[in-house]
């Protein structure tokens, strides 16, 4: 009794080690594509850069339209006076100042208002944009992992049959059935598996770490699902109207438009503007304001309200702000044409190659579903003596190429299907699930 007590002790000693000490990837659950999307959007830099920049862009709204809300200001302009008490920074020496002052009717300040409101559009669509690239990033690397693995698995199989392969023809040479020559070429097979298999597990691992880096995983846990990718949408847009629907298309469109309302601006900038202006003081004895003044008519607190209003006849500085202006905005909008005449160019090479993929790929699947059937055949004439180890391992060479050469094409054709989603905008709505 006491000797089975041990043991099972010992077995549950060597079962803790294996938990504790089993490596974290056999422990990790898979990673689906959109929750790898998300933890990519949630850590990239990239996304925190331009969600400041939306913030920069709204501060600056806020900051031109609250100048029609009054500034209040409170303080004191405390000084001795010799004489006349003259001013301290533009305002009557006081114990106490209140003073008020906000836009009241200014036309250029409308426009600038206006265009501070496209800024922040601006701001939103290129945040848009930059989350688009980032969603493109994890994507393909998910895609391109899913690649590799399956690669690897390929690959495992291939390997243990070369070796089994490489095994039997050093037999036969060994026997004097096969020559040196048969037993290099069967070493030769084996030494291009494990090339590929060590590129493939280079390529994985190099993809695991790009993964890791982009959503803060660990490189070790990052295990994927490739069942969790979504189908791809069949491209039916045109490249009119997927260049539209770009969000760096229409923030370029944006900016010149913004651009446009600030040339507006500046224009009215020449034109009578009148604000709000008030203050109030309570005024000091010893700065000698009774010596001056009338003493019965001098009292210490003393208010002014009104409007100041400003008719600029000659400014040439605001002239030459308006040619600057003027000349920012055509430079924005040729800005836009081109950058909507590339994406539109893109879009119709994009879908261009996704044709030309699609045709690829049912020309690679075709020849590896041949190559599959060869083995079969070779096998089966093996059985009757009408073929050798040799051709068996030629077919299967053959197939591990046309398998390699179908994954490729493959992964071309998602990676420009992709390409192609983000051109037209719709590549976070298939990413995430959202509508």
């Amino acid at each position: 009794m006491m000797k089975r007590t041990e043991r099972f002790s010992a077995r549950i000693h060597k079962l803790l080690f294996v938990v504790l000490f089993l490596p974290a990837s056999l422990l990790a659950e898979p990673v689906t594509l959109q929750q790898m999307v998300e933890l990519a959007l949630k850590h990239a830099t990239g996304v925190a850069i331009a969600a400041a920049d939306v913030q920069h862009a709204s501060a600056g709204f806020r900051e031109l339209r609250n100048s029609y809300i009054p500034q209040l200001t409170a303080g004191a302009g405390l000084g001795w006076s010799d004489g006349f008490p003259l001013s301290l920074e533009g305002a009557a020496p006081s114990l106490f100042n209140v003073s008020a002052q906000s836009a009241l009717i200014n036309p250029a300040l409308k426009y600038f208002i206006r265009a501070a409101q496209s800024d922040v559009t601006v701001s939103n669509l290129r945040t848009k944009d930059q989350r688009n690239q980032v969603i493109e990033d994890a994507v393909l690397s998910y895609a391109e992992l899913a690649k590799w693995e399956q690669r690897l698995n390929a690959l495992r199989d291939s390997q243990t049959a070369a070796e089994n392969m490489e095994a039997a023809v050093a037999q036969r040479v060994k026997e004097g059935i096969d020559s040196q020559l048969d037993g290099t070429r069967a070493r030769l097979s084996l030494a291009r598996v494990r090339l590929r298999f060590a590129e493939a597990n280079g390529a994985a691992d190099v993809l695991r770490e790009h993964l890791s880096k982009l959503t803060g995983l660990a490189s070790a846990s990052v295990e994927i699902d490739p069942g969790s990718v979504p189908a791809l949408p069949a491209p039916d847009k045109k490249q009119e109207v997927a260049a539209d629907a770009n969000p760096a298309v229409q923030a370029a469109v944006e900016h010149a438009r913004a651009q446009y309302l600030r040339v507006k601006g500046e224009h009215r900038s020449l034109w009578p503007s009148i604000d709000f202006a008030a203050q109030y003081a309570n005024l000091a004895t010893y700065n000698n304001y009774q010596r001056f003044y009338q003493p019965h008519s001098f009292q210490p607190n003393n208010a002014t309200v009104g409007v100041a209003i400003h008719f600029p006849f000659v400014n040439y500085a605001q002239h030459a702000r308006v040619q600057e202006a003027e000349s920012e905005a055509l430079k924005a909008r040729k800005q836009a044409e081109a950058a909507r005449n590339q994406i539109s160019e893109e879009t119709l090479r994009l879908q261009r190659s996704v044709t030309q993929m699609q045709a690829a790929h049912d020309v690679a699947e075709l020849e590896y579903e041949i190559a599959q059937k060869n083995i079969d055949a070779v096998q089966t004439r093996m059985n009757s003596g009408a073929a050798n180890l040799h051709d068996l391992d030629s077919a299967r060479s053959q197939a591990s190429e046309r398998f390699i050469a179908l994954q490729d094409v493959t992964f071309e054709l998602e990676r420009s299907e992709v390409s192609l989603l983000r051109a037209s905008g719709d590549l976070e709505q298939w990413a995430t699930g959202t509508k």
